[in-house]
């Protein structure tokens, strides 16, 4: 039997020597065991953030949105900048998962089934934000397009805000099935694992009665392949909503239509670095190092090398836009953006966006663990300030002086915020606990073709190959030579 072995010249994607039954073993022990004290610290942690956010939330809610900081001129403030912010870093989790699935690329197996999971958390803390800047959040079922029973009022379907309902819960929905998928297999692992009654009959129930038979596996496969391609568009175009939300207004500095590829490389930039700051947590927490490798992380940073030079040309490309206009309230909108009253948040995107992940076209600082740490918190910051810049700096000055305004967010919007970090993590700490953060039969699937100890026993193989092959030619070569002529 011939079996294709991928070239040992590429970096190991599972690094030690690792069989099947030693891969179960480190991925799935965590579940089984009792969670560390760090786990216990981050969870409580979390739990309290959420706590702070729900009570900061429920004030808001009665006192009104006037708790608020926004104003007549700047309507949208910490809020929509949050959400722009949290459907960014939803993007990287589907986009690893379903365009590198369909690009059959290897390196994603380490890390998709943590970034799906981002993906879905992500966009949880993302939808809540647009519900409560309604401020009637009991009216909230008004933007869906429902049958009119309710007099006058009818959805407005050219309202982009009507076009973010539809992409976000479609969005959340497919990922959710993706990553559940996916999922599969593992549950019947931990089922077959399982000590207790209780625990084989939930991870029983979850797995839906696999039992790995070769028909169970073609159908998994093909469903994933489907979702993967469902799932590609999508990726695309809920950014690009998001992005309608600015294109489609006529106020200097959003009525462009750079902005949904700009969205769009923003949102894969700032998910690739939340990506990161969670795997270098779970592997040192978990202990997987050697299953997400510095190779996994590597491949991440050259992907935000990418994207953050995309992001900077389109910044550049805005600011050549707005000169080459010559149209008054363009130009004069990214004056004030450059050097008005926020010039520190323009200042700090482009830092923190364009100039600082030009650093990883340096090898060495690619592999290094804890700048890659350090940069995927500073990305998400810069990214953070991009929407804030935009939605911010494009309305606080507006065409009449008399209503000018200077905007700086309140404690309850301050406390939403961090109440969505609250959730996202207590969601991330207890997917931790009681899913494989690493998809199983995945790795198995790239063990024998990219696992470290198969990638040098084939090295060795090939070295031997070629030495009995050089002997044999030479050998041969000698005999001819010596032969005696016959006469």
């Amino acid at each position: 039997m011939h079996i294709k072995y991928e070239s040992f010249v590429r970096e190991p994607l599972v690094d030690g020597d690792k069989d099947y039954h030693q891969v179960s073993e480190d991925i799935i022990r965590p579940i089984e065991g009792k969670p560390g004290r760090m786990w216990y610290v981050g969870f409580f942690f979390a739990l309290a953030l959420l706590a702070y956010g729900v009570f900061s939330v429920s004030w808001a809610v009665y006192w009104g949105l006037g708790t608020w900081g926004v104003n007549r001129t700047i309507g949208w403030g910490w809020d929509i900048t949050n959400f722009v912010w949290w459907v960014g870093i939803g993007h990287a989790g589907t986009l690893i998962s379903a365009i590198l699935l369909l690009f059959r690329q290897g390196w994603r197996t380490g890390v998709n089934r943590a970034a799906e999971a981002m993906t879905i958390f992500a966009v949880m803390c993302a939808g809540q934000f647009p519900i409560w800047h309604m401020g009637r959040v009991w009216d909230a079922f008004f933007v869906l397009p429902l049958p009119n029973s309710r007099g006058p009022l009818w959805p407005n379907f050219d309202s982009p805000l009507l076009w973010d309902v539809f992409a976000i819960s479609t969005y959340f929905t497919v990922s959710l099935l993706f990553w559940y998928s996916g999922l599969i297999p593992d549950f019947a692992l931990v089922r077959d694992r399982a000590k207790t009654n209780f625990r084989k009959m939930m991870y029983g129930f979850a797995s839906f009665g696999w039992t790995g038979t070769a028909k169970n596996w073609q159908r998994q496969e093909a469903l994933a392949l489907v979702l993967a391609g469902l799932s590609t568009p999508l990726v695309l175009s809920v950014h690009t909503i998001v992005s309608f939300d600015f294109a489609t207004s006529v106020i200097p500095g959003w009525h462009t239509t750079i902005f949904p590829p700009y969205f769009v490389a923003g949102a894969v930039f700032s998910g690739f670095a939340m990506v990161n700051t969670l795997l270098v947590i779970t592997r040192k927490i978990l202990h997987l190092e050697e299953y997400i490798t510095i190779g996994h992380l590597e491949a991440m940073n050259k992907v935000i090398v990418l994207t953050g030079s995309i992001v900077g040309i389109a910044y550049l490309t805005e600011l050549f836009i707005a000169w080459y206009s010559q149209s008054w309230g363009e130009m004069a909108a990214f004056q004030w953006r450059i050097l008005g009253p926020y010039w520190w948040s323009y200042w700090a995107m482009m830092t923190c966006n364009v100039v600082s992940p030009q650093l990883f076209w340096v090898k060495k600082l690619r592999r290094n663990i804890p700048f890659t740490f350090i940069m995927s918190i500073v990305v998400n910051i810069g990214m953070w300030f991009e929407r804030f810049v935009i939605i911010v700096t494009s309305t606080y000055r507006d065409w009449i002086p008399g209503s000018w305004a200077y905007y700086s967010p309140t404690w309850p919007e301050v406390g939403f915020y961090l109440g969505t970090f609250g959730l996202f993590f207590t969601c991330y700490f207890l997917f931790a606990k009681y899913f494989p953060v690493i998809a199983v039969a995945e790795i198995k699937f790239v063990l024998k073709t990219s696992g470290d100890n198969y990638k040098r026993g084939m090295a060795k193989y090939e070295e031997q190959s070629s030495e009995s092959f050089i002997e044999m030619v030479t050998s041969h070569h000698d005999e001819e030579h010596h032969e005696p002529a016959h006469h």
